[in-house]
């Protein structure tokens, strides 16, 4: 019975705040409040929640946001770990600098990127107010109108404060995926480099045809991590830009914290919760099986 009392602490903390959290919101998401008390609803909250025409634009928000936020991460942290990676000098003193985003919270970043544009008194309000660059009345990122939409109610173009929002949480994912990509291009054999540049490789042909293979388990990895960061997250939206303007900003994560802390709807909040559960364990599960075959493949 030794090695069953040592872990019991352990598997008492895992209980006390992952397994009955998760057993609970199973529980929540098939009841309804009502004055006098719980009432068993079964499967009605998924009901009522696919019904909602806010659940329908959050998910076209997060999907828009998803993909603006890992492309644009993934692309910019490529090319600084490019940098980074021939060895330059004060290498160390850059790498340690581009970490500092990484460490500050995320609703501290939002709050930081509200306050950069700002009407009157924002760093770059004066920019963005001037008509000469943005006609006809220069633009207001956090109250702007998004455009006409492309494809029928899919929101595509994104409103401004989504193009804002992604860069912001874009440049505080920065540091970490760009130290992930540096690390992997760092295990690339520099024989096969020098033999490529010797055959008459350039360098673009030598990041496709040689380093991007060879990362490819790394890039993996960094695509899924950046997803789940991104569905998950919730600190920026809220300190950011709150879901607007309107809702053109409401990505899931932050249509659960509404439905939740907001109208106390906490049945269809668990039932959301439950939905996007599902995705990330579809996530997590796909990361393993691709890393899997990949390390096969080598």
């Amino acid at each position: 019975m030794l090695p069953f009392w040592l872990i019991l602490p352990t598997v008492a903390v895992l209980f006390t705040i992952q397994v009955y959290p998760a057993l609970y919101t199973v529980w929540l998401s098939l009841q309804t409040r009502e004055p006098q008390g719980w009432r068993f609803v079964g499967m009605d909250n998924f009901r009522r929640l696919s019904g909602m025409g806010v659940f329908g634009e959050s998910i076209g928000h997060t999907i828009v946001f998803l993909v603006g936020y890992v492309s644009l991460t993934l692309v910019i942290g490529f090319f600084i770990a490019l940098l980074l990676n021939r060895k330059l000098r004060f290498s160390g003193l850059y790498v340690t600098l581009l970490f500092i985003p990484w460490i500050i919270a995320d609703i501290i970043v939002g709050i930081v990127f509200r306050l950069l544009v700002m009407p009157d008194y924002g760093l770059l309000s004066g920019i963005l107010q001037n008509p000469a660059l943005f006609p006809p009345n220069g633009l207001s990122v956090l109250t702007a109108v998004p455009p006409a939409s492309w494809v029928g109610n899919f929101p595509f173009p994104p409103a401004p404060a989504m193009v804002y929002l992604i860069m912001a949480a874009s440049w505080r994912a920065l540091p970490f995926i760009t130290l992930l990509l540096l690390a992997a291009m760092q295990t690339v054999p520099t024989e096969v480099v020098e033999s490529s540049r010797i055959d008459g490789a350039n360098g673009w042909q030598i990041v496709r045809r040689i380093m991007i293979p060879l990362m490819l388990p790394t890039l993996v990895v960094a695509i899924f991590s950046l997803t789940l960061s991104g569905m998950n997250g919730v600190g920026m939206v809220f300190s950011l830009t709150g879901g607007g303007p309107g809702s053109s900003t409401e990505v899931l994560s932050y249509m659960l914290y509404t439905l939740g802390w907001r109208q106390l709807e906490f049945g269809r909040a668990a039932a959301l919760a439950l939905l996007i559960a599902a995705v990330n364990w579809i996530l997590i599960f796909a990361t393993l099986r691709v890393t899997r075959v990949e390390e096969r493949n080598n």
